[in-house]
């Protein structure tokens, strides 16, 4: 298990968020953190400690004026460290390859394969013919209903019918270089991770996994590791010392090495 530290960006800000919270109506979210330091200190960060495959999260609509300035955030940190960060957030075909060629090593992309509530193929070819399968994260980021859980799209506002479980990640799995799921019932509550989801996803571990979701101690790492096989990486934001949480950020680098 390796630790894939994040960089989301909400307003042209670092933040942190809970993740169920996000609206687009105002740009509205319950935030557990707002840094003072730009996207490029994270980078700069992450670079000198040699961590790579981390994500910068873009949470503002594409088209509207804070996905812009989002955007001028994120170019900052891929300039700072380029080739050892993804990103996502209204990524498409027709943008994917721009933020590759300002230094992004995959894009990660949910809404423009997801939606409607099924997973549209069409747009999942056209995103891999224009970059290629190996610059591909699929984000199947979850929440759960009626017992199973289902990915959610649109800054995880609304439900689609697909899924999460061995026969999507199966049916996926061609189409990408990794996945990136959140359990978004827990994201940025510090709470605990979503057991159930990490066993599904550790039955599977076909292909890298990095989930997110719930991490508040090095105990929730060490239950990580042992429900999820030691197949899925992990990515901690509120709990980090970073973002003002307890974790403190160098006993997780030195942990998860």
């Amino acid at each position: 298990m390796k630790f894939r530290p994040c960089i989301d960006i909400h307003n042209g800000r670092v933040k942190q968020i809970v993740g169920g919270s996000l609206s687009d109506q105002g740009s509205m979210a319950v935030e557990n953190f707002i840094s003072e330091q730009d996207a490029s200190f994270y980078a700069a960060l992450y670079k000198n400690d040699h961590i790579k495959g981390g994500h910068i999260i873009l949470l503002n609509p594409n088209g509207t004026e804070y996905y812009r300035q989002d955007c001028e955030q994120a170019k900052k940190a891929l300039r700072e460290y380029p080739g050892g960060l993804q990103i996502g957030g209204g990524i498409t075909e027709e943008n994917a390859a721009d933020f590759l060629k300002d230094g992004a090593s995959h894009v990660i992309v949910t809404s423009y394969v997801f939606k409607d509530g099924i997973i549209h193929y069409d747009n999942l070819k056209k995103l891999v013919k224009a970059v290629g399968k190996n610059r591909v994260v699929l984000d199947l980021s979850c929440r759960k209903s009626e017992g199973e859980y289902f990915i959610v799209t649109d800054r995880w506002q609304k439900f689609t019918t697909v899924r999460v479980n061995l026969d999507t990640l199966n049916a996926l799995t061609d189409y990408c270089d990794e996945f990136l799921v959140h359990a978004v019932d827990v994201e940025g509550k510090s709470s605990g991770i979503e057991q159930e989801l990490v066993k599904i996803l550790g039955d599977w571990g076909k292909i890298p996994i990095t989930y997110a979701g719930g991490v508040g101690s090095f105990q929730d790492l060490s239950l990580l590791k042992e429900l999820g096989q030691d197949k899925l990486d992990v990515t901690i934001g509120s709990a980090l010392d970073l973002f003002g949480g307890p974790m403190k950020y160098t006993d997780v680098v030195s942990q998860l090495r």
